[in-house]
C-alpha cells in the first residue's frame, strides 16, 4: 500500500549519503561511482524498470560510445564546460569496463562502438556494478519535490515515502521520448533551486516538409543517399533518408540539432569530386546519355529523376543529353545538385528526438564536479545539463563522464 502524506509525516524518511534521482545510464554509472567510495546510495527511478533508453538505442544494440569523443562534437551556451569531465574519463575508460565484463563489441563506423548482441549487457553491467557496490535500487517511485532540509541535506518527498540525503544527483534525462517518462522534472528542480535554464529543444531529430510546399517528395519515402548537409556553418557527411513525413538520417538528425525554425538546410547530393568536372568526364564518356540516367549512378533512380525534374522546373531546362550540356549549362545543374535548398517545416519534436537541447545553465555548475555552485550537494548530470551531443555515442560519453565527476565527490 502507498503512503499517504500524513503517514509520510508521521513516519521517519528513509536516509542515504547519496540519492540518485533516475536510474538511466548516467544515474547508474554515478550511483555505482559514489557507492564504491563507501557512501550509501539510493536510486530512485519513477518507472518499472532502470535503463530503458539504453536498451532501444542503436538499435537494440547500444551505441555506448565512441573512440573519436572530443569536446567538439557537443554544443552548449558553454562550449568549454564539458572539457574537464570528458578528459578524466574518456572512452577508454569505459572500454575498460566493458571488457570487464567480457561485453563483445564493434565499431560500425567513424569510431561508434556497439554492443555485438544486446544493449542488455550494457544495463546488466551498470546493474551490477551497483549491485556489487551496495547501490539500493527503487523503481516505480514517482517523486514530488526536492527541498533543503534546515540541519542540512535534502528531503525528496516521493508517493513511495519521504527520502533524506546529505547529497542529490539529478540524473533525470531530458524531454524527448515522453512516452518513455521522459518529462522536464529535473529543470523544474533547477528552477525550483533558482539555478538558470538554457531554453531547450528537440535535438537529433527527423526533419518534416511542408506537404503543400513539398508535395511529391513523399512519394520517395524510404530511399536514402549519402549527402553533405549544412546549416549554420555546421557540416556533415553522412545518410540522408526520405520518410512520409520528411527528411531523416544521420546528415539530418545532426545537422537537426543546429537548425531553428525558418533556416534553410543546403544539401549537396554528390559530395565528393567537383560535380561540374566529373560531369564534364560523364559527357565525354557516355555524350548520348540523360542526365537523370547518369545521376542515377551514385544516386537511386527515383531520386535522380525526381532532382532533374525539379531542376527542369526551376531553370527551365530538360534532362538533355549530357552532349547538349554546354558549360554554362553544365554550372547550373552542378551548383543545384551541390547547393540544394530546403526549408524544413519543422521537426518531429520530441516524440522522436534523440536528445534535448539545451538545459540547466553550466554556468551555476562547477565543470569538474557537476556541483550547483550555490546548492552545496546538489548535482546535474547527463542530458538535463546544457551539453549536447553529436550523433553516434557522444550523448552517451558525456552520461559516463559527466556521472563519474559527480559520483567520485559526491
Amino acid at each position: 500500500m502507498k503512503n499517504t502524506a500524513s503517514q509520510r509525516a508521521s513516519s521517519p524518511a528513509t536516509d542515504s549519503d547519496v540519492l540518485v534521482l533516475g536510474g538511466g545510464a548516467a544515474g547508474l554509472m554515478c550511483a555505482a561511482v559514489a557507492a564504491q567510495r563507501g557512501r550509501s546510495v539510493r536510486v530512485l527511478e519513477k518507472t518499472k524498470r532502470c535503463g530503458k533508453k539504453i536498451l532501444m538505442s542503436g538499435g537494440g544494440r547500444c551505441n555506448f560510445t565512441n573512440l573519436h569523443t572530443s569536446p567538439a562534437n557537443f554544443l552548449s551556451a558553454n562550449p568549454h564546460y564539458c572539457k574537464s569531465a570528458l578528459a578524466r574519463y574518456t572512452p577508454a575508460d569505459f572500454i575498460a569496463l566493458v571488457d570487464a565484463y567480457g561485453i563483445a563489441y564493434h565499431e560500425k563506423e567513424r569510431g561508434q562502438l556497439f554492443c555485438d548482441d544486446s544493449a542488455k549487457a550494457i544495463v546488466s553491467m551498470l546493474l551490477s556494478e551497483c549491485s556489487s557496490a551496495g547501490v539500493t535500487i527503487e523503481t516505480r517511485v514517482a517523486i514530488q519535490s526536492v527541498a533543503r532540509k534546515a540541519t542540512g541535506g535534502f528531503r525528496v518527498v516521493t508517493d513511495a515515502g519521504d527520502y533524506t540525503g546529505q547529497s542529490v544527483v539529478v540524473a533525470t534525462g531530458g524531454l524527448p521520448i515522453p512516452k518513455m517518462g521522459a518529462s522536464d522534472f529535473g529543470l523544474s528542480i533547477a528552477r525550483d533551486f533558482g539555478l538558470p535554464v538554457q531554453a531547450t529543444r528537440a535535438a537529433l531529430v527527423p526533419f518534416t516538409l511542408d506537404q503543400q510546399r513539398d508535395a511529391g517528395y513523399d512519394a520517395l519515402s524510404g530511399l536514402a543517399a549519402n549527402v553533405e548537409a549544412r546549416c549554420n556553418d555546421a557540416v556533415f557527411d553522412a545518410g540522408l533518408l526520405f520518410t512520409h513525413r520528411g527528411l531523416s538520417g544521420p546528415a539530418m538528425l545532426q545537422i537537426s540539432s543546429y537548425w531553428q525554425p525558418g533556416d534553410v538546410v543546403a544539401i549537396d547530393w554528390l559530395p565528393g569530386p567537383d560535380i561540374e568536372d566529373w560531369l564534364s568526364e560523364r559527357a565525354a564518356e557516355r555524350p548520348n546519355a540523360r542526365l537523370s540516367s547518369v545521376l542515377a549512378e551514385r544516386l537511386p533512380k527515383r531520386l535522380a529523376q525526381r532532382l532533374c525534374h525539379d531542376i527542369t522546373a526551376h531553370t527551365r531546362l530538360s534532362d538533355v543529353r549530357l552532349k547538349q550540356l554546354d558549360g554554362p549549362r553544365r554550372a547550373e545543374w552542378a551548383k543545384r545538385l551541390g547547393d540544394w535548398q530546403v526549408t524544413p517545416g519543422g521537426t518531429e519534436g520530441y516524440k522522436t528526438a534523440e536528445v534535448m537541447y539545451g538545459g540547466v545553465d553550466t554556468r551555476c555548475l562547477d565543470s569538474t564536479t557537476m556541483a550547483a555552485r550555490d546548492v552545496p550537494g546538489l548535482y546535474f548530470i547527463g542530458e538535463v545539463v546544457d551539453v549536447t551531443g553529436h550523433l553516434g555515442g557522444h550523448n552517451f560519453q558525456w552520461a559516463w563522464a559527466s556521472a563519474h565527476a559527480a559520483g567520485t565527490v559526491a
